[in-house]
């Protein structure tokens, strides 16, 4: 009889082994990915201007990216949802980027360098949502999203993000910003690379056959909330993306602090990623939005009044293990739980579209014509608003209580 449960033992174990050896690939999908968008994001504002642009310019620009979340993600998600061929297509947008981006290295006017990120970012925008949608079934233990699992990978994205915005921050202090083109091939050959070692995941063609309405499920409360929420979340968090570096380069702060600062929030956001099993089970998931949205609140309050006392900027920007990470987690958990099967890939891509797309746009645009008009400060005390109303809507979702545990 012994024998019986030391089988059963050596069992699960090949079948954790088999599990953690599917994993890794998309762990090296999330590390090259997040470290292209370390030191792109970042940097980006500070080569446009570099390159003589103004603000009203460098924010249209670096609203591009946003742009193409308004189509890109949802038209990706439906055609992998269709077809089933989500790493196939990962690995075509990721080839087109690398192809594009060589344009970045030869002088370009305004409208050009418009239509390069355009192309370039079409192909980007959708690989999280459609790489999110192939990992979904991977993090899921009995019907629920395993918090612990999905961390493991995440937080190798974050740590991608963490090496690169150190070191483009020093390379950049150092060098100047003339090779920003360069930093965006290397970065993107990785992510090439990633995605060509990704297992050839296809879902079976007989659940192809059968078409699913996402409108039922748009129509919930519960989910209208959420993307009301993830949206004036991610609004706030604009200021962030998009003018944080202008605005720290503006008080006099240098590109190597500025680094520095980035990484401090990427840190925090690996302790949260690396540790939020033990914590997300002890609140509802709806109840986390409610904490991140009140941090985020905090975070913008301390971004406004306090900016030019570092260590009070340093503390704002800690809590981004909250405003993001832990924010991230809650939306990717409920939007498992709401868009189930079939349905993964357009949910992914509806997120994409309503917390990234729709807010980075809107952001880009209006933030640039409020820091030309008011100075760049402005941006964030509109941040601060905005993030008093993603709190609001946050709290229309924990009253709905419709969800799944968060299992550890």
């Amino acid at each position: 009889m012994p024998a019986e449960p030391a089988a059963t033992g050596r069992r699960q174990m090949v079948e954790q082994a088999a599990s953690r050896r599917q994993l890794l690939p998309f762990a090296a999908l999330s590390a090259s990915y997040f470290a292209h968008i370390g030191f792109f994001n970042p940097y980006l504002p500070l080569w446009l201007k570099d390159l003589g642009f103004g603000i009203v310019a460098i924010a249209l620009l670096t609203s591009v990216q946003s742009a193409t979340r308004l189509f890109a993600p949802y038209g990706w998600g439906a055609l992998s949802d269709h077809t089933g061929e989500r790493v196939k297509l990962l690995r075509y947008g990721a080839t087109v980027a690398l192809l594009v981006s060589l344009a970045l290295w030869f002088e370009l006017g305004p409208v050009a360098l418009a239509v390069v990120l355009l192309l370039m970012f079409t192909h980007t925008s959708a690989m999280m949502p459609m790489s999110e949608a192939a990992l979904a079934h991977l993090v899921s233990q009995g019907g629920s999203f395993d918090a612990r699992r999905y961390g493991r990978v995440r937080l190798w994205g974050s740590l991608g993000f963490l090496v690169t915005v150190f070191a483009a921050g020093a390379w950049f202090e150092h060098f100047g910003m003339v090779h920003f083109p360069h930093w965006t091939a290397l970065t993107l050959l990785a992510v090439t690379a990633s995605v060509w070692l990704l297992p050839d995941l296809k879902e079976p063609v007989s659940a192809m056959t059968e078409k699913l309405p996402v409108w039922p499920v748009l129509r919930q409360p519960a989910v209208r909330w959420l993307f009301a929420a993830a949206f004036f979340h991610v609004l706030a968090h604009i200021g962030i993306y998009v003018f944080f570096s202008l605005y720290l380069d503006a008080l006099g702060y240098s590109k190597t602090m500025i680094g520095v600062l980035w990484a401090v929030s990427v840190v925090v956001e690996i302790g949260w990623f690396y540790t939020q099993s033990r914590w997300l089970p002890r609140l509802r998931l709806s109840a986390w939005l409610v904490v991140c949205a009140a941090a985020m609140v905090l975070r913008m309050g301390l971004t406004v009044g306090w900016a030019d006392v570092l260590w009070v900027l340093l503390l704002a920007q800690a809590l981004h293990a909250l405003t993001f990470a832990a924010h991230h987690t809650a939306c990717i958990a409920l939007l498992s739980h709401h868009f189930p099967g079939r349905l993964r890939g357009r949910g992914q891509a509806l997120y994409t579209v309503v917390a990234y797309g729709l807010p980075g746009v809107l952001g880009g645009v209006v933030g640039g014509l409020l820091s030309q008009r008011f100075g760049l400060v402005a941006v964030f005390w509109a941040s601060l608003v905005v993030s008093v109303a993603a709190t609001g809507c946050a709290w229309q979702v924990w009253r709905q209580r419709v969800e799944p545990p968060a299992s550890a």
